[in-house]
Parts: structure tokens; sequence; C-alpha cells
């Protein structure tokens, strides 16, 4: 059955019946988002003036169908339209597209963007499904329900075909038991396909056929085999395969990186600005092997200087369509692991050609930002240029010269610095968010295991960097974005505001801890944020507010629709500093050189789009990857203090006990209701357990002291109990 191509509103002036009708579709397929009159105009392409779609506005919220949330924004209202194509709670099916979020059970939730409500999907209704994956689905309201249900209709996009888990062998097949909790199934493997794996061997298969119909097994085979379960190395290569990376680079890729030659190519050299006589320095973690950015100044007889914010050119090697350009999007991103690191270029370009290495001349895209004597920009430009590090600082080692004046470079960084503190305060006066979570960083043995966990400190040689980035990425999108109309499809990182729903509960959660947050519109967030941030420094019971927060916040992702980034204040932002280890940097690069040499840089935006949404999808994998190595070395780490009593904060309360937050080694556990002497009443806002007996209350953000009595791997989970008075 052929669909009626939908006719386009680009550049019309529409009639005010038809002028609602697209605002509202807008609304519908953009559910969390807020929009004026103005982006409404910029989103559709209007012809309509401001004032005739301001009372298309007005007019759908009289009707319930949008909701006024002051300064002149509006949102899908929920109670008109759950769910598109579903009104009303009726069983009307709407098709979406969108991505499996499985549970421990079986079931599942899809997550699709712009839909405020993830869709719950019964496993029988998955249709082999497996979490990860991108689905077709319909989805409905059951009548007396208030939350959307669903069946996949297709699997679109498998989200790994590599699974790692346990061999369980027998005489005619075997079984891959995978080790994702919530993957419902084992794999099948036949003989022929065992590569010699051993009973009860930890392995990596390959699913080669997906059932189509019914909860059968997948059939796979083996394609490494890594060894008996429960080491530490095994655990992470387990982490980084389920979920959807690659261990290792395919065979044509490394031939590509191989034929690369050393050096630096005279006929290159003759069509780049050469900046190698500058000042040039990189500030990078002791350890760092990968140095993608590097930073120059120049001075001038007028007092003015030029900083330069250098990027290796990782353009320059990765071109379109090659095995190593398909390998790097597919990967995305370097995945930064507790112990290791899983690049997304090969190391002879990642450490190698492309790191910007003390005394190596090298090949760089930069943006050149030059100050007036009282440190004001005046004046940026963007090109391909050549440059030469004299000088590779840790930021223990940068932060010695900004305290103290003295050693190498000793001017450069201070006047830099300077520059930078300036930038920061206009910043934050212009609406940035201050918060800054808390990094998790461990001292391990000779063996990876871990000897001690502390947080990661962060000092002004750390925000020197991170100014100049920021600098750097906000003024590549403001120069693609101003260049000219109409619009040059780009690569945008976008934060969209709030969710206030969130944000109106977790004020009342703050204000029982004694914090009151002003927050009718995104600036007055914005502020109290800011102040809770101030008041987290002296309060260490409010710390555990700050993640929270955080949690409020919409997820940051990459879109070639821009709507600007409300964590930083900025109206656009991209990533341009992080070739190396992002690939949305690499597409910023492509299209910002075209544009640049004036080329055809009108890049399919529906193909950038999709881009954009694969790379935003592997971010998130990525986090999750580093998240749960994070978890492994603290339950490692807390395995050899069985029976040690810890400070810590209550970080949770739910049904079946307390949770706490260990505060030197921020590792996590539980102590159940079941350990205590009398029995507990949760309140309603989870914020409190009070006791049945004696009334004694333990309430989220307290002090507490605790014993840790197991430490469980294989779950990731430590248990405690409160110390008793002679542990204390």
């Amino acid at each position: 059955m052929s669909k009626k191509k939908k006719k386009s509103v680009k550049g019309k002036k529409l009639a005010a019946h038809t002028l609602r009708i697209e605002i509202k579709k807008l609304f519908k397929r953009n559910a969390s988002k807020r929009f004026n009159a103005k982006q409404i105009i910029r989103k559709l392409k209007l012809a309509n003036s401001r004032d005739s779609v301001q009372d298309a506005l007005d007019k759908l919220a009289k009707k319930e169908h949008i909701r006024h949330l002051g300064e002149a924004k509006y949102k899908l209202n929920f109670k008109d339209d759950r769910i598109p194509g579903a009104r009303g709670g009726s069983g009307e099916k709407t098709e979406y597209e969108g991505r499996v979020d499985m549970t421990r059970s079986g079931s599942a939730y899809i997550v699709i963007d712009g839909l405020e409500d993830d869709i719950h999907v019964s496993a029988k209704f998955l249709n082999t499904a497996l979490n990860g994956d991108t689905v077709r689905i319909n989805s409905w309201h059951p009548r007396g329900r208030n939350k959307p249900e669903g069946e996949v209709l297709e699997v679109l996009e498998r989200g790994s075909e590599h699974f790692i888990g346990t061999f369980s062998k027998s005489q005619k097949y075997g079984f891959v038991i995978v080790d994702k909790l919530n993957m419902p199934v084992d794999i099948m493997v036949f003989p022929e396909d065992h590569n010699e794996a051993a009973d009860g061997d930890k392995v990596v298969v390959k699913v080669t056929k997906w059932h189509d119909k019914g909860r059968k097994s997948p059939v796979g085979k083996i394609t490494t085999v890594l060894g008996k379960s429960g080491t530490s190395d095994i655990e992470m290569k387990s982490i980084l395969i389920n979920n959807g990376f690659n261990l290792d680079f395919p065979e044509e890729v490394l031939a590509e990186v191989e034929a690369f030659p050393d050096g630096v190519d005279e006929a290159e050299v003759s069509v780049r600005r050469d900046m190698r006589e500058i000042a040039t320095f990189t500030i990078d973690p002791v350890d760092a092997k990968d140095f993608d950015d590097a930073l120059s100044i120049e001075y001038f007889e007028d007092g003015s200087c030029e900083i330069g914010v250098h990027i290796a050119d990782v353009t320059h090697y990765v071109k379109p369509k090659t095995a190593l350009d398909k390998e790097a999007y597919l990967r995305s991103t370097s995945v930064y692991l507790v112990d290791r690191v899983l690049p997304m270029l090969p190391e002879r370009l990642s450490n190698g050609l492309c790191s910007l290495r003390p005394n190596e001349d090298k090949y760089t895209f930069s943006a050149v930002f030059k100050f007036d004597k009282k440190d004001k920009l005046i004046d940026r430009w963007f090109g391909k240029t050549l440059t030469h590090s004299d000088r590779r600082f840790a930021y223990e080692e940068a932060q010695v010269v900004i305290e103290t004046g003295e050693g190498d470079m000793a001017k450069e960084i201070k006047d830099m610095a300077r520059i930078a503190r300036k930038m920061r305060k206009q910043r934050f006066k212009e609406g940035a968010i201050a918060f800054e979570s808390e990094e998790v960083r461990f001292k391990l043995d000779e063996n990876a295991v871990p000897i001690d966990v502390y947080i990661k400190e962060r000092k002004e040689a750390n925000l020197l960097i991170e100014d100049y980035m920021l600098l750097a990425n906000k003024e590549v999108a403001i120069f693609v974005n101003k260049k000219e109309k109409p619009e040059i499809p780009y690569v945008y990182r976008i934060h969209d505001l709030p969710n206030p729903d969130k944000v109106a509960e977790f004020a009342r959660f703050a204000f029982e801890l004694g914090v009151r947050m002003k927050t009718d519109t995104p600036e007055q967030i914005a502020q109290s944020y800011n102040d809770l941030a101030k008041q987290a420094a002296e309060n260490d019971a409010l710390k555990m507010l700050q993640p929270i927060a955080i949690r409020t916040m919409a997820k940051a992702e990459y879109s070639t629709e821009n709507i600007g980034h409300y964590g930083l204040g900025f109206e656009f932002y991209s990533h341009f500093t992080s070739p190396i280890r992002r690939y949305s940097d690499v597409l910023a690069h492509r299209i910002l050189y075209q544009v640049l040499e004036g080329k055809n840089y009108r890049f399919d935006k529906e193909k950038l789009s999709a881009q954009c949404r694969h790379i935003s999808l592997m971010e998130r994998k990525a986090t999750d990857s580093e998240r749960e190595s994070i978890k492994y070395k603290q339950v490692e780490f807390i395995m050899n203090h069985v029976g040690e009593a810890f400070d810590g904060v209550i970080s949770g309360i739910i049904d079946r006990g307390i949770f706490v937050e260990l505060s030197h080694s921020k590792c996590e556990g539980m102590v159940g209701f079941e350990t205590m002497p009398e029995a507990f009443e949760v309140t309603d806002g989870r914020l409190k357990a009070i006791g049945k007996n004696t009334g004694t209350t333990y309430t989220m953000g307290q002090s507490v002291r605790v014993v840790v009595t197991s430490a469980d791997l294989q779950r990731r989970q430590i248990d405690m109990t409160f110390a008793e008075e002679d542990e204390v």
C-alpha cells in the first residue's frame, strides 16, 4: 500500500487552522521538548509572523492541547495526548521505532526519542528482540491504564552480534549462557563451531542466525576462547563485548593504518598555516598516551595575543568510505575502563601519528583566538595547520606553575590561566551550571587489582584546558551556523531544558533537607542548582543531592537540530576538540573544512541525523561500560576490607533496606532491614525510614558508620550492617 507524500509547509504562510495543526504535530513529534514561537517558526520554516504563531499557541493552550511553562515556552500536554495516535486511553495502535531496554524479568521498555514515557513490552511480545536492539513496534493505551504497552513488529538493527558467556558442553551440541542478566535466552552452538572450547570456559560467541518466532535460542559460533572465568581481565572484556564493542580491529583496518607514512610531507606543509615556531604545549593526565589537543600563545607589540587551540587532524588519515572510517564510525568512541582503554582508532594513529607528542611536527586543525590587552576576544580564525609541541605537562606539573609562577613556560601558562578565569566567570554569569560529579579513581597493583580508591581532584590546570576546549567547540558551532543561509547541516552537541516534573519533585526533596529552590523558569533552575553546588561544598550532607539533581537534567546528545546547550548556557555548541576518541568530532572537522574551502558542504541532513543517533547510542554504551567497570573494581577493592567499619552517607532508601555510600571510596552497599533489631517503615517520598517500635529515624544524606559484611563480585553487590557502638 503506497503512502501519500507529505506536503511540505516549508516557506509557506499557513492559514490559522492549518497552522495550529502543524504546530500540534511538531509538539507530538517532540513530546519532551519545549518551544516558543520563534523556535517553531525556525523548526517548521514558516513564513507566518511571530504574532500569528503566538496566537496559535495561545489557542492550543486554551484547549489544553499544550501547556504554557512560562517564559513563552510550551510543551505537549500529556493529559490530552499521552501518546500520539492513542488518544484518551483508547486501544488505537501507533507504530514507533525505538531501542530495547530489557529488564531482568525478560520484559522490556522501548525507549523512543521524543516520548516522555517508555513503552512496556511483555516478554511474549518481544519477537526475539534483545537488549540494545533497535526495533519497530506497535503501541497502544490499554483501557483503564496510564502507561502505554507495545509489541515488537520487527528488529531493525541488532545492538550486538557478539556476546560473552560461559560455555556449557554436551555430546551433541553446546550452549553459551550469556553473562548479561537481562539476556533471556542462551545461544546454541553446534559441534563444528565449538572452536575447542571446554565445558565451563568463558567464550565470545557470534550469533549467526536469529530465529524469527517464539522463544527458540539463536545459533552462534564461538570466535574466541578466553579461558576459565573469574579473572578481572576477562570481566573487563566481558563488559566491553556485552555493551557491543569489538575488542580487536579487522585486518583490513590495520593494513590501511600501517600504510600511512611517518612524519609530515612537504607538499602538505605548503598548504597549511605553519605555527611550529610559536610556543606550544599539551596538558594531560600523567598516564595519557593520546594527546589530541595542544595550546599555543603568541604575543604582539600592542599588548594583544593569539591563543591557538590545536586539535589532531584525524581527518587527514581517516577518509570517508574506507575500512578505517567504517570501523571508527561503528565504534564512535573510545571506551575508558578502570584499567584499560579500548580506542576508537588503532594505536598507531591514536598514540602515534595523530598524537600531539612533544618535539614532533604534527598535522593539526586549529581554532586561533585573538584577545586584546584587556583579555577581550576580538577575532578568531579556523584552518588546517602544522604545529610542534615544545613541552608536555601533566596536570599536576601545570598546577605547580599556576600556583608558583615558576617553571617552564610560566608566563604563557599564567597568562592563559588568567584569560580562562575571565571566560569561566562570564560563562556562569550567562547561565552555565556548575555541577561537577565526583570521579572515582583507582590505584592498581601489577595485576590490576585495586589497592586504593580516591576522588579525582579538579584544580585550575584542569579547568584551564576545559575552558579553551569549550571556547573552541562553541565558536566553531557559531561559525558554521552563521556562515550563510540556507542552513548548513552540522553535528551539534545539544542539551535540552530539564524535565519540569522531575525538577519539581527534586525541589520538594531538597526542601526536606533544608534547601529552598526556585524553579519557575530555566534561569531560576540554573541559579538554584549553582547555589546548591556552593552549599554542598560546605556541607557534606548535601553532596548526595548533586548526583540526584543531575538526573533531573536531560542527557546531552548529538543532533543536526540545534536547540542549544542548557547546562553550558550556550546557544550553539559542537564537539570539535577530541577526534582521536570521538567520531562526532571527525564529522565536525570534515564539514568545517568543506565550509572553509567553499566546497560542496551540503551534507545529507537525514543521513547526518542517523549518524548522530548512532554516535549518541554508542556514547551511552561507553558510559554504561565505564560505570560497570568502576562498580566491579569497587566491589573488588572492598572484598579485602570485609569486616571493617567505614564512615558513609545514606544515599538511598527502598523497601528492602538502606543504601550507604562510603565517604572515602564512594563504594555503595545496602544495609538490609532484616539485619536491624526492629521493623522499619519507609516514608512515601523515600526520604526517611522510621523504626516502628523506637521511632529511630534514618534520613537521606545522614552520616552513618557501617561494617562491610560481604562483597559479591558476580552480582556486583556489597552488603553492610550499621556499626555497633563498640565499632564506632
